[in-house]
Protein backbone atom coordinates (compact mmCIF):
# COMPACT_ATOMS: atom_id res chain seq x y z
CA UNK A 1 0.00 0.00 0.00
CA UNK A 2 1.35 3.42 -0.72
CA UNK A 3 1.27 7.01 1.18
CA UNK A 4 0.96 9.93 0.84
CA UNK A 5 4.39 12.14 1.05
CA UNK A 6 4.43 14.22 3.22
CA UNK A 7 5.78 17.67 2.44
CA UNK A 8 9.28 18.74 3.61
CA UNK A 9 7.72 22.48 3.57
CA UNK A 10 4.70 23.99 5.29
CA UNK A 11 2.24 24.27 3.20
CA UNK A 12 2.49 28.02 3.18
CA UNK A 13 6.33 27.76 2.47
CA UNK A 14 5.88 28.54 -1.23
CA UNK A 15 3.86 31.47 -1.67
CA UNK A 16 3.32 33.39 -3.55
CA UNK A 17 4.75 31.17 -6.09
CA UNK A 18 2.41 28.28 -4.83
CA UNK A 19 -0.29 29.52 -2.23
CA UNK A 20 -1.10 27.41 0.00
CA UNK A 21 -4.75 26.77 -1.23
CA UNK A 22 -3.33 25.30 -4.08
CA UNK A 23 -0.82 22.84 -2.34
CA UNK A 24 -4.08 22.18 -0.22
CA UNK A 25 -5.97 21.31 -3.36
CA UNK A 26 -2.79 19.79 -5.60
CA UNK A 27 -0.79 17.27 -2.88
CA UNK A 28 -4.38 17.06 -0.45
CA UNK A 29 -6.64 16.06 -2.38
CA UNK A 30 -5.75 15.69 -6.42
CA UNK A 31 -2.53 13.41 -5.01
CA UNK A 32 -4.04 11.72 -2.34
CA UNK A 33 -7.16 10.54 -5.01
CA UNK A 34 -4.37 8.96 -6.76
CA UNK A 35 -2.45 7.01 -4.10
CA UNK A 36 -5.90 6.06 -3.00
CA UNK A 37 -7.00 5.10 -6.78
CA UNK A 38 -3.83 3.16 -7.20
CA UNK A 39 -4.28 1.38 -3.42
CA UNK A 40 -7.42 0.14 -4.96
CA UNK A 41 -6.21 -1.21 -7.55
CA UNK A 42 -3.42 -3.29 -6.25
CA UNK A 43 -4.57 -6.12 -5.17
CA UNK A 44 -4.34 -9.42 -7.58
CA UNK A 45 -2.84 -6.96 -10.17
CA UNK A 46 0.55 -8.41 -9.91
CA UNK A 47 1.78 -5.31 -8.86
CA UNK A 48 1.10 -5.48 -4.55
CA UNK A 49 4.75 -5.68 -3.91
CA UNK A 50 6.50 -3.43 -6.99
CA UNK A 51 7.77 -0.18 -6.21
CA UNK A 52 6.35 2.88 -8.39
CA UNK A 53 9.26 3.01 -10.71
CA UNK A 54 8.35 -0.88 -11.70
CA UNK A 55 5.15 0.02 -12.20
CA UNK A 56 5.39 2.70 -14.21
CA UNK A 57 7.86 1.05 -16.22
CA UNK A 58 5.81 -2.35 -16.88
CA UNK A 59 1.88 -1.49 -16.02
CA UNK A 60 -0.91 -0.33 -18.19
CA UNK A 61 -3.99 1.75 -17.66
CA UNK A 62 -5.62 3.12 -14.46
CA UNK A 63 -2.60 0.94 -12.48
CA UNK A 64 0.10 3.11 -15.03
CA UNK A 65 -1.82 6.48 -14.58
CA UNK A 66 -2.13 6.55 -10.86
CA UNK A 67 1.73 5.14 -10.14
CA UNK A 68 2.88 7.60 -12.56
CA UNK A 69 0.91 10.31 -11.09
CA UNK A 70 2.23 9.54 -7.68
CA UNK A 71 5.83 9.01 -8.40
CA UNK A 72 6.02 12.46 -10.88
CA UNK A 73 3.87 14.59 -7.84
CA UNK A 74 6.18 12.85 -5.12
CA UNK A 75 9.54 14.27 -7.08
CA UNK A 76 7.84 17.62 -7.87
CA UNK A 77 6.76 18.30 -4.47
CA UNK A 78 9.99 17.12 -3.17
CA UNK A 79 12.10 19.68 -5.40
CA UNK A 80 10.70 22.79 -3.72
CA UNK A 81 11.92 25.18 -0.93
CA UNK A 82 10.93 28.43 0.24
CA UNK A 83 11.51 31.22 -2.44
CA UNK A 84 14.67 32.91 -3.37
CA UNK A 85 15.70 35.51 -5.46
CA UNK A 86 18.29 34.75 -8.32
CA UNK A 87 17.86 31.19 -7.32
CA UNK A 88 20.58 29.18 -9.22
CA UNK A 89 21.85 25.54 -9.30
CA UNK A 90 25.75 25.60 -8.59
CA UNK A 91 28.96 22.89 -8.81
CA UNK A 92 28.20 20.07 -11.32
CA UNK A 93 24.73 21.07 -11.84
CA UNK A 94 25.44 24.08 -12.89
CA UNK A 95 28.19 22.68 -15.27
CA UNK A 96 26.62 19.95 -16.57
CA UNK A 97 24.00 22.87 -17.20
CA UNK A 98 26.53 24.69 -18.61
CA UNK A 99 27.71 22.12 -20.72
CA UNK A 100 24.48 20.24 -22.60
CA UNK A 101 22.27 23.91 -23.03
CA UNK A 102 24.87 26.45 -23.20
CA UNK A 103 24.09 28.40 -19.56
CA UNK A 104 21.38 28.39 -17.59
CA UNK A 105 19.60 30.88 -19.31
CA UNK A 106 19.28 29.18 -22.40
CA UNK A 107 18.00 26.13 -20.18
CA UNK A 108 15.49 28.19 -18.26
CA UNK A 109 14.33 29.07 -21.39
CA UNK A 110 13.78 26.08 -23.64
CA UNK A 111 12.80 24.36 -20.29
CA UNK A 112 9.95 26.92 -19.82
CA UNK A 113 8.99 26.83 -23.87
CA UNK A 114 8.36 23.44 -24.01
CA UNK A 115 6.25 23.60 -20.66
CA UNK A 116 4.39 26.64 -22.36
CA UNK A 117 3.72 24.93 -25.56
CA UNK A 118 2.83 20.78 -24.20
CA UNK A 119 -0.15 20.48 -25.56
CA UNK A 120 -3.06 19.32 -22.77
CA UNK A 121 -1.63 17.91 -19.38
CA UNK A 122 1.43 16.75 -18.37
CA UNK A 123 5.10 17.19 -16.90
CA UNK A 124 8.75 18.98 -18.78
CA UNK A 125 11.49 17.21 -17.12
CA UNK A 126 15.18 17.41 -17.21
CA UNK A 127 16.87 14.38 -16.78
CA UNK A 128 19.86 12.60 -17.88
CA UNK A 129 20.35 9.78 -19.81
CA UNK A 130 22.85 7.17 -19.29
CA UNK A 131 26.12 8.89 -20.03
CA UNK A 132 25.32 11.96 -17.85
CA UNK A 133 23.90 14.04 -20.62
CA UNK A 134 21.31 15.98 -19.62
CA UNK A 135 17.90 16.74 -21.36
CA UNK A 136 14.93 18.04 -21.70
CA UNK A 137 11.19 16.03 -22.37
CA UNK A 138 7.66 16.50 -22.34
CA UNK A 139 5.42 13.93 -21.24
CA UNK A 140 1.75 13.44 -21.56
CA UNK A 141 -0.67 12.76 -18.72
CA UNK A 142 1.22 10.51 -16.02
CA UNK A 143 4.40 9.14 -18.20
CA UNK A 144 7.84 9.37 -16.72
CA UNK A 145 11.49 9.53 -17.99
CA UNK A 146 12.15 6.40 -16.39
CA UNK A 147 9.80 4.73 -19.36
CA UNK A 148 12.75 6.26 -21.67
CA UNK A 149 15.78 4.78 -20.09
CA UNK A 150 16.30 8.65 -18.21
CA UNK A 151 17.14 9.67 -14.71
CA UNK A 152 14.60 12.09 -14.01
CA UNK A 153 16.34 15.03 -11.97
CA UNK A 154 13.45 18.30 -12.17
CA UNK A 155 9.80 18.25 -13.31
CA UNK A 156 7.28 21.13 -13.75
CA UNK A 157 3.88 19.82 -13.29
CA UNK A 158 1.16 21.56 -16.16
CA UNK A 159 -1.65 20.08 -15.65
CA UNK A 160 -3.98 23.12 -14.74
CA UNK A 161 -4.48 21.86 -11.30
CA UNK A 162 -1.17 22.80 -10.56
CA UNK A 163 -1.61 26.53 -10.95
CA UNK A 164 -4.83 27.65 -12.10
CA UNK A 165 -6.12 28.97 -8.57
CA UNK A 166 -2.82 31.04 -8.42
CA UNK A 167 -2.33 32.00 -12.01
CA UNK A 168 -5.68 31.14 -13.96
CA UNK A 169 -4.68 30.17 -18.01
CA UNK A 170 -1.15 31.67 -17.81
CA UNK A 171 0.58 28.48 -17.21
CA UNK A 172 3.87 30.61 -19.25
CA UNK A 173 3.85 32.88 -16.20
CA UNK A 174 3.35 29.81 -13.62
CA UNK A 175 6.56 28.38 -15.21
CA UNK A 176 8.37 31.35 -15.36
CA UNK A 177 7.88 32.29 -11.22
CA UNK A 178 9.17 28.28 -10.54
CA UNK A 179 12.73 28.85 -10.56
CA UNK A 180 12.43 30.83 -7.18
CA UNK A 181 10.90 27.68 -5.32
CA UNK A 182 13.72 24.82 -7.05
CA UNK A 183 15.24 22.87 -4.30
CA UNK A 184 18.76 23.25 -6.84
CA UNK A 185 20.71 21.05 -3.55
CA UNK A 186 17.75 17.92 -4.25
CA UNK A 187 18.02 18.18 -8.04
CA UNK A 188 21.95 17.39 -8.06
CA UNK A 189 21.39 15.11 -5.19
CA UNK A 190 18.85 12.82 -7.80
CA UNK A 191 21.78 12.84 -10.63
Amino acid sequence: MFTLIQLPYAPEALEPVISRETIAYHHGKHLQAYVNNLNGLLEGSGFEKATLEEIVCKATGGILNNAGQILNHNLYFGQFAAPKADNKPTGKLAEAIARDFGSFEAFKEEFQKKGATLFGSGWVWLSADKDGKLVITQEVNAANPIQKGLKPLLTFDVWEHAYYLDYQNRRPDHLAALWQIVDWKVVAERI
